[in-house]
């Protein structure tokens, strides 16, 4: 088991540095793990947290403004600030999408609570790889979504991923206008859509968690691209300039994936950062002998960046890692950082490995 060391580590990266003062702790608002977090328009932090199932927000500067939600969730999952503030919820455990307004209160419920579509999805079988090769049908909305990415206009795209394999799209007053997706490892289909993100020119960026790759899409659903280089993708953000900031999951070695096979060595979770066309411009944070260390990760799950550039990384260290004894209890805290750019040049930027299509 891996336990944090005492003195911090030298700087991992060339253009970010942690900002090992923020934020402050805060006794009366406890948690396990950070699930998701997003920035509003003021620069406001918002967490999506576990095991008291609730929203935080601070201020830039890490004081605390308020607290809601108690005794709405059942299994949070993902949250994500719309353009006009409002906060949409994913909750994992009863298959819906809620928004909020800034203050929590409840303003649409998207799915039926306690109610996930039939795709034949069994978490009581014992998987080879992740139980979402359960997953045999696609089907409608939703079976353990995963988080949900919103347009100018208020649209939505909602990762439904868990117990599905799907993406939905639905207008600014939640009707479905189409949805697409299979289970499988080819262009369109999915093991896990994770997480999801606009681009600034309307491209639809998924997360295919267990297939090791962001696919990219148009609006309607057609398939672009996708990016490679990547494993485990949880949490994906796009920044003010473009750029893409993507955190990846931990892969212990003997786990697999769908499209890699069982990994032969530790993959430690980082945060790479990609410019628009999927090429790597940085990573950081990857360490399997420093891991819970200030500046490295466990489970990095959600990311997110303000408009100074800042990175916020949630993990979810406690249901990841502390949990199943991946690390011992003394990492718990290991659950949100954040990131400073460095003064001085970016580093160089090296092409992503991509699959012929």
């Amino acid at each position: 088991m891996s336990d944090p060391a005492a003195p911090s580590p030298r700087p991992l990266d060339e253009e970010f540095e942690l900002d090992a003062g923020w934020p402050a702790p805060h006794p009366q608002c406890p948690h396990r793990d950070v699930s998701g977090v997003d920035v509003d328009s003021a620069g406001n932090i918002y967490l999506l947290t576990r095991h008291d199932h609730r929203v935080l927000v601070f201020e830039p500067d890490g004081t605390l403004l308020r607290a809601w939600g108690e005794g709405v969730f059942t299994a949070p999952h993902g949250l994500t600030v719309g353009p006009d503030d409002t906060v949409y919820c994913v909750d994992n455990g009863d298959h819906t999408v809620r928004r909020f307004t800034p203050d929590g209160r409840l303003l649409m419920t998207l799915g039926s609570p306690h109610e996930p579509s039939d795709t034949g999805f069994d978490p009581t079988t014992v998987p080879a790889i992740h139980s979402v090769e359960t997953v045999v049908r696609p089907a409608g909305p939703f079976n353990g979504c995963t988080n949900v990415a919103v347009t100018g206009d208020g649209h939505l795209f909602v990762a439904d991923g868990y117990g599905n394999c799907r993406i939905h799209h639905f207008d600014d007053e939640g009707s479905l206008l189409h949805s697409w997706g299979d289970a499988g490892t080819g262009p369109g289909e999915f093991h896990l859509p994770h997480c999801i993100a606009l681009t600034h020119d309307g491209r639809v960026l998924v997360g295919d968690r267990e297939n090791d790759r962001i696919q990219v899409f148009a609006p309607d659903g057609a398939f672009l691209a996708e990016w490679t280089d990547l494993r485990r993708p949880a949490g994906v953000a796009v920044g003010d300039d473009g750029r893409i900031y993507v955190a990846e999951l931990w892969r212990p070695a003997g786990e697999a994936s769908f499209t890699s096979g069982v990994a032969t060595v530790d993959q430690p979770g980082r945060v790479t950062v990609l410019d628009p066309d999927g090429a790597v411009l940085t990573r950081w944070g990857a360490s399997s002998e420093r891991r819970g260390a200030p500046g490295t990760f466990i489970a990095p799950h959600d990311i997110a960046v303000d408009a100074g550039g800042r990175v916020y990384v949630a993990e979810v260290t406690y249901t990841f890692a502390v949990g199943p004894g991946l690390v011992g209890p003394s990492c718990a805290q290991h659950q949100l950082q954040r990131f400073g750019p460095r003064s001085g040049p970016s580093p160089s930027t090296h092409h992503v490995a991509t699959r012929p299509r």
